[in-house]
């Protein structure tokens, strides 16, 4: 078979699979839905923006013009957060059955014993599946886009954003229709798949932090001292309290910042090293999306007067993990620990690596489980 000929048959199932979703009404209903619930989100994060706006204004003593950040990034990052997750919620529903479904109302066999094979019906219906969660993924657009027009983003944020979010979907959904081809009920496939997006949201979260109560470690660290520390003494006038003065500066100072320096000699430290177990974190969708955005360029002035989103901090989380102990425990090794890990190791690229291996393993046990004859049939499977 030609590739041409094997990809107009793959093209056949999409087609066939397309349309009997666009004569459902329901389908426009729930696009419908999801449009408004879309705009119900900005709506909701925009009147919150102004309400703090103001707030800073009358009570925070900062003016108008002194909003350092405006409502882009917090509008941008609540639709973003709002279409990962219901998108997670509904991917598993537009897959989950694609194949099992067939299977249930007996189908399935006069597809396969058409000239068909199992590699075109598994393409066929995840294609399917995928291009309609696109199509949500795709009436969020224009709330992305009016997120980036208030400012404080640039283009790259959406093209990323959109471009991650779509391979997200593809993996639900790869996963949906590969875990149909192997079950033989609709019930038990959509069970098992939205049990398998568990996994990778939260499953990857507990497993992390179970890991990192497992990987004890130790780190050489040496001592911190905190300029500009004065102790208060318990007794004397509220007004006028007894202070201590400030302990003296050590003279084997190995490293500064603003805040503390580093001094005397190297000790070992015990702390976890969750650097082994970084990678469970990695598979996370939250991670993999917030981890590939481009953020901008931070330096202390704008970490002090400006706050990271939602995705930022996740994506900053994960890199503290990656990073160790050597890299976040306070005087490791003689240093001054970064407050703002810069994006020099990217850790999405190993998370979305390991989810695309788990499905290729799901598919390719989906297209042994579709190839004919088949030899053996459970126990109450229907075949037409």
């Amino acid at each position: 078979m030609t590739l041409s000929q094997y990809s107009s048959g793959t093209i056949a199932v999409v087609a066939m699979e397309l349309r009997q979703r666009l004569r459902s009404r329901g389908w426009y209903i729930m696009l419908g839905i999801w449009f408004a619930l879309i705009a119900l989100v900005t709506t909701l994060t925009w009147f919150s923006w102004q309400a703090q706006r103001r707030y800073q204004s009358e009570y925070g003593g900062m003016g108008p013009d002194m909003v350092v950040q405006g409502p882009g990034p917090l509008i941008f990052e609540a639709v973003l957060a709002f279409v990962l997750l219901f998108g997670l919620l509904v991917a598993p529903a537009l897959s989950a059955n694609a194949i099992s479904g067939d299977r249930s109302a007996g189908t399935l066999a006069i597809m396969q014993v058409t000239l068909l094979r199992p590699g075109q019906l598994l393409w066929g219906k995840f294609l399917a599946s995928w291009i309609a969660a696109l199509a949500f993924l795709i009436v969020s657009i224009p709330f992305l886009i009016f997120g980036i027009a208030q400012g404080g983003l640039g283009a790259g944020h959406i093209l990323v954003a959109l471009l991650m979010l779509s391979l997200e979907l593809g993996v639900v959904c790869a996963l949906g229709v590969g875990i149909s081809a192997l079950a033989n009920r609709p019930l038990f496939s959509i069970v098992v798949t939205y049990l398998t997006v568990a996994a990778l949201t939260f499953g990857t979260l507990i497993a992390f932090g179970l890991g990192m109560m497992l990987s004890n470690g130790t780190v050489k660290a040496n001592q911190t001292y905190y300029k500009g520390m004065e102790i208060y003494q318990g007794e004397g006038q509220i007004d006028q309290p007894e202070i201590y003065p400030s302990p003296p500066r050590p003279t084997d100072i190995t490293d500064e910042n603003d805040e503390y320096a580093c001094y005397g000699p190297l000790v070992e430290q015990p702390a976890p090293r969750s650097e082994r177990v970084a990678w469970m974190l990695s598979m996370n969708p939250f991670v993999v999306v917030a981890d590939s955005i481009p953020y901008p360029e931070r330096n202390a002035q704008d970490q002090m007067y400006s706050s990271t989103g939602f995705f930022e901090s996740i994506s900053q989380g994960a890199r503290y993990a990656q990073a160790g102990p050597e890299g976040t425990y306070q005087c490791a090794n003689g240093k001054v620990a970064t407050q703002y890990l810069d994006k020099q190791a990217p850790l999405w690229p190993l998370g979305l690596g390991l989810q695309l291996l788990v499905t290729a393993g799901i598919l390719i046990l989906g297209w042994r489980a579709l190839r004919t004859p088949a030899r053996k049939l459970a126990k109450g499977t229907r075949v037409a």
